[in-house]
């Protein structure tokens, strides 16, 4: 069976994050949100696996290749150009997307699924397209109810008894949501939709095709599914599912590495003295990382590989990513960060270099800063940050 997966979209509520790793890369642990939908395919017979890719689209391609270490077989299509030597991303929309692998020659000869890349689902997809088949469907979103009152961050599908679509609310107020079954951005498709796609521009799924569909009054149904879906579409919502992995609230997701203490996993070769640090879990260490006597991590934490934790350093509540050196007494609480980046929980970014903070936050892969205690101070007390971020 064939399936295709989302993966052009450039991630911009995803920043800084996706400046330099596109969206379906982002890690859940050291593994790559796209890897889960691949294995959840693999698992419900999808095995041929079309991806379009724009925004650093080779970092895509060169981690799952041709998809034969995944158990599945992966082609791709670029949407873009080159521009003096170099890719440049041009993303023509979801709907132009599978128009566009059509056009090169037809690939979706029967009833096919299409995933966004920048989510960790658990769904049955094998009842879904028999429900889907038996409706006689052309399209079919899957649907998931949320409460009420969280209604007004989603797109609400309204339908009919019947389940068929009738319209779209783009996060409605909650007093005016008609429904609280909301679009997870998972759809089951007949290719005989690709003939209401037109050819060589820039054409959305949610925004363009689906409204044409109910205009049409085509065989156009919802099918509300309750399963585990955590949407990476913003930095909090990645926030949210890292601690929900930490916290073992989200089941289909393994820690990785040997757990060392209860609620303590590690990858190999964590440099640290066990009984001169204090850390509560749950938090993950990766590979290679020292944590300096005297630190203090509270969970849910983690902390990529190669990282460097120095003495009387605390983090609390916090994603730090690989190769990041945090500073002797910096105190971390409900950050991220990434490169030289520190992001807040609302996703409220500081450039730490910019901010003359690369005393506090670096790369571990740089030599120790210079600057003497009486600077690092004034430093501190100009920002009225006191080593604390």
């Amino acid at each position: 069976m064939k399936a295709m997966i989302l993966a052009a979209g450039k991630g911009t509520r995803v920043r800084p994050i996706t400046y330099t790793i596109p969206k379906p890369m982002i890690p859940i642990l050291q593994k790559p949100v796209m890897e889960f939908l691949l294995e959840l395919l693999r698992q419900h017979g999808f095995e041929q696996i079309m991806v379009n890719v724009s925004h650093l689209a080779e970092e895509i391609e060169s981690y799952f290749r041709d998809g034969q270490r995944f158990g599945v077989q992966i082609a791709y299509s670029f949407e873009g150009r080159i521009v003096d030597g170099n890719l440049v991303g041009e993303a023509i929309g979801s709907a132009g997307g599978m128009r566009k692998i059509q056009d090169f020659y037809p690939f979706f000869d029967d009833t096919f699924v299409v995933l966004c890349g920048d989510a960790l689902i658990d769904l049955d997809l094998t009842a879904a397209v028999k429900w889907h088949r038996a409706k006689g469907s052309i399209a079919t979103i899957i649907t998931k109810p949320v409460p009420r009152e969280e209604v007004s961050s989603y797109g609400v599908v309204v339908t009919d008894d019947d389940g068929r679509v009738k319209a779209f609310q783009e996060k409605p107020k909650v007093e005016e949501a008609l429904s609280t079954n909301i679009n997870t951005g998972i759809y089951i498709f007949e290719p005989e939709v690709l003939n209401y796609i037109p050819s060589g521009v820039e054409y959305d799924i949610g925004g363009d095709l689906f409204p044409k569909l109910v205009e049409m009054g085509a065989p156009f149904y919802a099918l509300p599914m309750d399963f585990e879906w955590v949407d990476i579409g913003k930095v909090p919502d990645y926030w949210r599912a890292i601690r929900g992995v930490l916290s073992g609230d989200i089941k289909n997701v393994e820690i990785p590495g040997q757990q060392v203490a209860p609620g303590i996993y590690t990858g190999l070769n964590v440099a640290v003295n066990w009984d001169k640090v204090d850390i509560t879990g749950p938090v993950y260490i990766g590979g290679m990382t020292r944590i300096e006597d005297g630190a203090k991590i509270i969970g849910p934490a983690m902390i990529g590989p190669n990282c460097w934790i120095c003495n009387d350093a605390t983090v609390e509540n916090s994603v730090i990513f690989e190769w990041s050196r945090l500073g002797p007494g910096v105190r971390l609480v409900d950050k991220l960060v990434f490169g030289r980046y520190c992001v807040d929980k609302t996703g409220a970014t500081i450039d730490v270099q910019a901010a003359a903070l690369d005393w506090l936050i670096t790369d571990a892969r740089q030599a120790p800063p210079t600057q003497t205690p009486a600077e690092r101070q004034a430093i501190a007390e100009l920002l009225g940050s006191n080593g604390n971020l």
